[in-house]
């Protein structure tokens, strides 16, 4: 008779059986993207998760981020600029990306392509620090040499030109309506950034230099308006809150200065914070602003009354270059002089309420942390920020300190 076959052991090697798939883990935010140089523009998407990004070599980027492990993708890449990129801007349809750079040349790419559709070459006669869409077909442009442009795509050309600031533009804010641009200036001196006295109906542009003046254009009428006061501080960052009543500049010193939308001649409040600088500036509601530092904290802030309501993130040690929020205002991203883009979870910063009364703090206290992610208390790299009594200016509210 046939002899019987014994069975023979299965090892798991042999098994036929496919082992059972590990999900994807889900993170608070999306991981670290890191660069080969420097990223210092970095913008989010209106509507989709994408991440543009410009480094100092001069090639932009395109990503896309995502919550879920190992699921960032770099999309594409350009190497038109030929020097540092400076800036970089969606469009407010989110079809076209806007750059500019150091060898002051425009570019406009498509999102989708990241193909080169329109350049203007020599578009000022200084390097170009900061572009800023204004509508569907017009957007504005500053440069290292105090002069602001004001362009329509369906031109082809600038249709506003002024150079009323003597250092280079650090930042620019246009109102809701397009129509009122302000423009930060930064001087290396120190100055804030006040505005003058305009009518509401002119369409007009803020934005901020290194002279530490705020000036402002009419794009409708196609002229510049005024040129504030220099105030103690280089102005490096423009905001608007309070549904567009006040204006929040950031300054070289550590200090935000606040104006009235109506009375840009002096500053109605200033806050001054325990920060090195306050190199960026993007809100987050109509009361609450992140700010990103020479020390590389990134700071939440309250607006009226004024506190610092703790610490977002960090980059340890490395200088924050800019903040950008995505859509929904729920994920902040920062870039920094270590070569990273990381994201942080604000969304608790939407519901947010802080109100007038003071309770009594601790001298000397850590920056309290507002995420899984930012280094909190008692850690030494907060152990240099400190109470210290802040300076009110024009009767409004007192600043705080970084403690709460």
């Amino acid at each position: 008779s046939p002899t019987a076959s014994v069975p023979r052991p299965r090892c798991p090697q042999d098994s036929s059986e496919e082992p059972a798939a590990r999900e994807p883990r889900l993170r608070d935010t999306p991981e670290d993207i890191c660069f080969e140089a420097t990223a210092n523009a970095i913008a989010l998407h209106p509507e989709r998760p994408l991440l543009a990004a410009g480094d100092v070599d001069g090639d932009v980027y395109l990503y896309s981020y995502s919550c879920t492990e190992g699921e960032n993708r770099q999309l594409w890449s350009s190497g038109h600029h030929l020097k540092s990129c400076r800036d970089v801007a969606f469009s407010q349809d989110g079809q076209k990306l806007f750059t500019v750079s150091k060898d002051k040349s425009i570019h406009i790419l498509t999102v989708e392509e990241g193909r080169l559709e329109t350049r203007f070459p020599k578009a000022h006669g200084s390097a170009l620090n900061c572009v800023l869409p204004i509508d569907h077909h017009v957007f504005a442009t500053g440069d290292d040499g105090g002069a602001v442009k004001v362009w329509d795509l369906r031109k082809g050309d600038a249709i506003l030109e002024a150079r009323q600031q003597e250092e280079y533009i650090s930042a620019m804010a246009v109102d809701g309506n397009g129509k009122i641009l302000l423009t930060a200036r930064y001087l290396g001196s120190g100055s804030p950034c006040p505005l003058g006295a305009h009518s509401p109906l002119l369409t007009v542009c803020p934005f901020c230099s290194g002279d530490g003046t705020l000036g402002v254009y009419n794009v409708k009428r196609r002229r510049f308006e005024l040129l504030s006061e220099p105030q103690n501080g280089d102005l490096t960052s423009v905001v608007l809150l309070k549904r567009g009543r006040k204006v929040a500049c950031g300054s070289s010193e550590g200090t935000i200065y606040l104006f009235n939308w109506d009375g840009f001649g002096a500053a109605s409040d200033r806050f001054a914070l325990r920060a090195e600088s306050i190199d960026c500036m993007v809100p987050i509601t109509d009361s609450i602003v992140c700010v990103g530092s020479l020390d590389g904290v990134i700071r939440a802030v309250n607006v009226l009354p004024n506190r610092v309501v703790g610490s977002v993130g960090q980059h340890l040690g490395e200088p924050i270059e800019q903040l950008a929020l995505g859509p929904g205002g729920t994920l902040l991203a920062s870039s920094a002089h270590d070569q990273k883009v990381k994201f942080w979870d604000v969304s608790a910063l939407r519901s947010l309420v802080v109100d007038d009364y003071r309770r009594k703090k601790k001298r000397g206290g850590p920056l309290r942390a507002l995420s899984s992610k930012a280094v909190g208390s008692g850690e030494d790299f907060f152990a240099d920020l400190r109470d210290e009594p802040e300076e009110a200016a024009g009767g409004g509210d007192s600043g705080d300190s970084d403690s709460d």
